[in-house]
């Protein structure tokens, strides 16, 4: 039985005896065989190397990292070590081994010597179990076998379900509070004063929304619009950006007190990754020399122009999209088709956001190339110093390219586009995009439904079906010489181990950033729930519908559709925490934005305390908003439009017509109103921001990171160990 248990298995397409591949291929398998390496070769279509490594490999892995205590206890007999740390110590030897020619597995699989190394997905108790209450569809709402994750996948991929588990239990919260603020808005909103008034604005003549061919046009049109602006933007908004901004500190403060149980369950508070490292290093080769630290600005200086170039990329992307709104606007509202002349605002809004869906998808494939290119200028000393530097620029280039039309819409659309009269234009030529009278926050909404909507249909739909694919397909070719073959030979029954390996190299292959990609997606996930939700309250529901399908279907890709993982120990998220901490503090910053400058609650307010009726009179039965619309528009005379406007119908004499902003009627300038309502914004931004995060550092400071069970454990151990050694 323990014959046939193999840590790892090389393919390799079976080559000429005598070529050079041959020759390297020999060269390295006889540098595991010197290291003790008991190595099987099974002839299939491809070249089959089962190694198991020698035990003395694991007896100086285990004296080197145990703790002295338990030390005298089994000096004699060494433990069974698990399979997960068996598999990553052959790992680290099979990638560390140097051929004479100097060169190891890495460059070896670059020349085509060898195609594939992986640890076997084998036939366990522990597989089975993982099959039956994970990873299949069935199990939809049930627990996470976090404890079986970590015995078959190692720490770090069970630390990242555990971690998934947590935050889709938490968004079920955050999702309820969504649903009761757009409930709040749904049926407040039909009596809002301020739709009210826009639908019975019959006689309220609007300026035309492009330069030729656009008639005028009635207010009350827009009626439809302006209840669902006033569904997302009314007061419950801004308690639900309050509440989100608390919601994200209280996750990442009980995942810490999550993280700290399981690290003290796991036995891994004293575990060290530089020293796992170093003691792999010296069973490798004993005469290594540690790598030491360096730091060079130079290279630093460089990286940073690197990623200033690419953030200038993404911001001319965002550029571009703002562009083709403009002329896709213009063009839609001189088209003969009726229903894209009628809602051209609306279809320019929906397309430009499936435009960035697509843009997102392609930077996303360009973005590994440029951030391998950046981590090989900065030599990183560590295998996670590496990762860590790779997360950080992946995740600000994928946040940017994520974020940076949302960003236009919320705080830019409809501010910089001039006034009747004087519009300011792309080349001279298109004039930018105006907001709605009812306010710029249904844009941002429709933006970021159409994203998350794509993002978690059509991603996740092909993040599932490529590999499902790609291993029917890996099956189809199978050997059809096998049969002739074994005719002649049909006593030789045929090798278990062949069957196997056949069938784990037809899964999926992983890499080293196949757990980083999950990860990234989820982040990405979390800053769309927390950063811009004031806007579109139903990202949390999106999110938790998604993460629950998401965790078993990596399930399933990882046990049926994907070789097995390397397991990797580690006793957090890593990098991570600091990344959704920093995406929290962005949140109070962006919530704070949208309701201060994207949102109409500010005017509002201003208009009820300082211009309305209510301030005049005792007007009590009166609703305080009466006469906002009215107030909110400016007043412009035809004769003032740009030369080459052409209107229909055309007009005679001086007639007097509206637009949406604060300026005096003679000279266009800004009234004092508009600056009230600035210094309001302003001031509200502050108090809303230092409120936030002082609500979240009382959070912070209420909420202890590791909970008392786990400090008391770790005093006991530590004061049991020093009175055994006394």
């Amino acid at each position: 039985q323990n014959e046939e248990k193999w840590d790892f298995v090389l393919v390799s397409d079976i080559h000429e005896m005598g070529s050079e591949k041959e020759i390297k291929r020999k060269k390295f398998l006889d540098e595991l065989s010197k290291k003790g390496f008991t190595i099987k070769k099974i002839e299939d279509t491809k070249l089959f190397y089962g190694v198991r490594a020698p035990q003395h490999i694991f007896w100086k892995y285990q004296c080197l990292l145990t703790n002295p205590n338990s030390r005298q206890q089994n000096s004699t007999a060494p433990q069974d070590i698990p399979v997960t740390t068996r598999i990553r110590v052959v790992h680290f030897i099979l990638q560390n081994t140097v051929t004479s020619d100097l060169e190891k597995l890495h460059d070896l699989m670059k020349k085509k010597v060898f195609e594939a190394a992986f640890p076997l997905h084998k036939k366990e108790e522990i597989r089975e179990i993982l099959k039956k209450k994970w990873a299949r569809w069935r199990v939809l709402f049930k627990e996470q076998p976090i404890e079986e994750i970590r015995c078959y996948f190692g720490e770090k991929v069970a630390l990242y379900f555990a971690w998934l588990g947590w935050y889709t239990y938490l968004l079920i919260f955050a999702a309820l509070a969504g649903l009761a603020t757009v409930a709040a808005g749904a049926t407040v909103f039909s009596s809002s004063q301020v739709s009210k008034e826009i639908c019975d604005a019959n006689n309220t003549i609007m300026c035309p929304l492009c330069d030729q061919n656009c008639s005028f046009w009635v207010l009350s049109d827009t009626c439809t619009y302006a209840k669902v602006t006033h569904m997302i933007d009314n007061e419950a908004t801004v308690v639900f950006a309050m509440f989100m901004a608390i919601w994200a500190t209280v996750f990442l403060e009980l995942w810490k007190r999550e993280r700290a149980t399981v690290a003290t369950n796991w036995d891994l508070y004293g575990w060290d990754e530089e020293e796992e490292e170093l003691a792999l290093q010296l069973i490798n080769n004993s005469q290594h020399e540690p790598r030491l630290y360096q730091h060079s600005y130079f290279r630093s200086t460089i990286v940073l122009i690197l990623a200033l170039l690419m953030i200038m990329v993404l911001i001319g992307i965002a550029h571009a999209l703002v562009i083709y709104r403009a002329v896709a606007m213009a063009l839609f509202t001189q088209s003969e088709v009726n229903l894209l002349s009628k809602h051209a605002d609306i279809i320019a809004v929906m397309t430009g956001a499936v435009l960035h869906y697509i843009t997102i998808v392609i930077m996303t494939k360009v973005r590994s190339h440029t951030a391998c290119l950046a981590g090989f200028l900065q030599k990183p000393r560590t295998f996670s110093q590496r990762e860590n530097n790779f997360t950080v620029k992946i995740f600000l280039f994928q946040f940017f390219t994520n974020f940076s039309s949302l960003i236009y819409i919320a705080f830019f659309l409809g501010r910089i586009n001039g006034h009747p009269g004087h519009y300011v234009r792309i080349a001279g030529h298109w004039r930018l995009e105006e907001c709605h009278p009812s306010g710029c926050i249904t844009d941002l909404f429709i933006q970021m439904a159409v994203i998350m909507l794509l993002k978690q249909t059509i991603s996740n739909i092909m993040e599932y079906l490529i590999p499902l694919i790609s291993h029917q397909l890996r099956k189809k070719q199978k050997p059809p010489k096998k049969r002739s073959v074994m005719l002649g030979e049909e006593e030789e029954a045929e090798d278990p181990c062949k069957r196997q390996w056949r069938n784990n190299y037809e899964l999926n292959e992983v890499n080293v950033f196949s757990l980083f990609n999950e990860y990234l997606e989820i982040v990405i996930q979390y800053s769309f729930t927390t950063i811009f939700v004031a806007a579109f309250p139903l990202a949390p529901l999106l999110a938790l519908i998604n993460n629950v399908i998401e965790i078993h279907m990596d399930a399933i890709k990882m046990m049926r559709l994907r070789r097995r993982m390397v397991p990797r120990k580690a006793k957090d998220i890593g990098i991570w925490l600091q990344v959704l901490e920093a995406i929290g503090t962005l949140a109070v910053i962006g919530n704070g934005l949208v309701i201060a400058i994207t949102s109409d609650f500010i005017p509002v307010q201003v208009y009820k305390y300082m211009y309305s009726p209510c301030t005049r009179g005792n007007h009590t039965s009166m609703d305080c908003s009466t006469g906002y619309i009215n107030n909110s528009l400016s007043v412009f005379h035809i004769q003032d439009f740009e030369p080459h406007t052409k209107v229909l119908p055309e007009f005679k004499g001086e007639q007097i017509k509206e637009y949406r902003d604060y300026r005096n009627a003679d000279d266009y300038t800004y009234t004092v109103q508009f600056w009230h309502i600035f210094a309001a914004r302003l001031a509200f931004l502050i108090l809303f921001e230092h409120v936030a995060l002082c609500v979240k550092l009382i959070a912070a400071w209420y909420i202890p990171d590791v909970p008392q069970r786990v400090k008391n454990q770790i005093l006991k151990e530590k004061h049991s160990n020093l009175r055994n050694e006394l």
